[in-house]
């Protein structure tokens, strides 16, 4: 007789965090994270994580530090707790409790347009050239290259929908023509292959009906660059890093790449005027101006030939 194994009920408990995470508009991934940090809590203390004292919480952010826990995954853990204890349980204080580590600021790696050009050059084949294309030619983050569908692509309008990006926003991404040329290089490819179809993921992974993954593009980055020679640590972020720091050494408007990258707050595009290289040699030394300085003086004070 066959067996039939049904799913594990969940906790009234689980079901109205799920619930309010729900109503505030977190997304799949955070709402899977909030829930799988809270289910750690709950391991390490052996009971329920509602009867959670302050001290109980302090033990477990210790454990965690002694574990060798890395900075997102401890600030991931607050964020998750923080909501299950200030949002769900209503417990502010024990919310309040939670600390968390500042990350030390690394500034970001960039390539040169060189290094760009040679690796997008070494790409593994047409497909991930053009989704390294897009990467770095409109800036998209690596899972918003893997989820472009066909009709993202507004070739009248020159723009690249970007649907339910980071932070559950919508927004539109820069098409160039020698980007479009590329995705439609890319498409007849495609279509010669079998596996483009209306209405269907613009980079399809091992199954049509799946888009890329993200790890695909990983290891897409990193063969190229090693193809390429570039010793850098790169991965498809590095060429949104990139994207960000050319336009920066163009001139172009900071508050323009703050949209074009889809960044809700100025302050996080402004970590690239720390990286462009054109920005720090525009700007006159101190020193430099010293020495001018003395300069003039030492032709006032002599003599006119």
């Amino acid at each position: 007789m066959d067996s039939v194994t049904t799913a594990a009920p969940i906790s009234p408990l689980r079901q109205r965090m799920q619930h309010d995470m729900m109503m505030r508009g977190l997304g799949p991934h955070t709402q899977k994270d909030y829930i799988r940090h809270v289910r750690r809590l709950a391991a390490f203390l052996d009971r329920p994580p509602d009867t959670a004292s302050e001290e109980d919480l302090r033990r477990f952010q210790v454990h965690q530090h002694e574990a060798g826990a890395s900075v997102p995954t401890i600030n991931g853990t607050v964020s998750a707790l923080r909501f299950f204890f200030g949002v769900t349980l209503r417990r502010r204080d024990l919310a309040r409790s939670l600390v968390a580590m500042r990350r030390p600021y690394k500034a970001p790696e960039v390539l040169s347009v060189e290094e760009a050009a040679r690796l997008l050059e070494a790409a593994p084949g047409i497909k991930y050239k053009a989704a390294l294309g897009v990467a770095y030619g409109a800036g998209l983050r690596v899972s918003e290259v893997a989820h472009l569908k066909i009709d993202d692509i507004d070739s009248e309008r020159m723009l690249l929908r970007v649907e339910q990006g980071k932070g559950q926003r919508d927004r539109n991404a820069m098409l160039s023509p020698h980007l479009l040329e590329l995705l439609r290089m890319w498409w007849r490819e495609g279509k010669r292959r079998g596996v483009m179809f209306p209405h269907g993921w613009l980079f399809p992974g091992r199954s049509y009906t799946d888009p890329i993954s993200t790890r695909q593009l990983h290891r897409a980055v990193q063969e190229a660059a090693e193809a390429a020679g570039i010793r850098k640590r790169v991965g498809p972020h590095t060429l949104r890093h990139s994207f960000a720091t050319h336009l920066l050494e163009q001139d172009v408007d900071i508050r323009i790449i703050q949209v074009l990258l889809g960044h809700a707050k100025l302050d996080t595009t402004a970590i690239y005027t720390k990286v462009s290289t054109r920005t720090i040699q525009a700007v006159a030394s101190p020193l430099d101006r010293i020495i001018a300085l003395m300069d003039d003086q030492e032709r006032t004070a002599s003599p006119p030939g």
